[in-house]
């Protein structure tokens, strides 16, 4: 039987927390980090604030891979407010994929995909700008591999909320001098003007 495309319940949203996908992925070879506001706090080694959800990323060619790890759970690509079955249309159409156990019905995972040039991450959304595997994943002392905070701040300033400059704010006394200058000339490239920047300069 053909599945059909749904809204999902948002109130069924039960995220993970990074140690349990750290767990559920430890036979992963595919290089998959959590990203976005858990990556921050990953990196700050404590939790700051509340999540509604948990986010990772991983290669596009990684996402069967990542499929058969999670075998107790359906995954369906997300966009236009819809859960779609996975086909190749709907995959090329949409980078996220959303993970429903299915023991529970709750959603637990919410899976980026992104495209990879070998072992180079580029990204999406502009792909001049590239890096090597290693200026782009770091790990907590105990293994979980999480994106290096001045690649998670660049993906939340596009649409930039209050608790993103939060976030910004928390983690900006941290960077180091280069993950600074790589995020000003990022926000340059891909958001000239952007709000940011004159936060970065000072």
């Amino acid at each position: 039987m053909t599945q059909s495309s749904f809204e999902p319940d948002l109130s069924a949203w039960d995220a993970w927390r990074p140690g349990e996908v750290a767990r559920l992925l430890r036979d992963v070879d595919a290089p998959w980090y959590v990203t976005a506001g858990w990556a921050l706090d990953l990196f700050r080694g404590r939790q700051t604030r509340d999540h509604d959800d948990l986010e990772i990323a991983v290669p596009t060619s990684g996402l069967a891979e990542i499929q058969r790890a999670l075998s107790g759970c359906d995954l369906y690509a997300v966009g236009g407010g819809l859960a779609h079955p996975l086909t190749p249309e709907t995959l090329a159409e949409h980078h996220q994929t959303w993970v429903r156990e299915r023991a529970t019905g709750l959603w637990r995972l919410d899976i980026m995909r992104e495209p990879w040039d070998r072992d180079t991450w580029v990204f999406r959304r502009d792909a001049r700008i590239r890096l090597p595997r290693d200026r782009v994943i770091a790990c907590t002392a105990d293994g979980i591999p999480y994106a290096r905070p001045e690649v998670a701040l660049l993906y939340k300033a596009k649409n930039a909320r209050p608790k993103d400059d939060d976030d910004l704010a928390g983690v900006l006394p941290l960077l180091d001098p280069g993950a600074r200058r790589w995020l000003t000339g990022s926000l340059e490239l891909v958001h000239p003007g952007h709000r940011w920047l004159e936060t970065l300069s000072t």
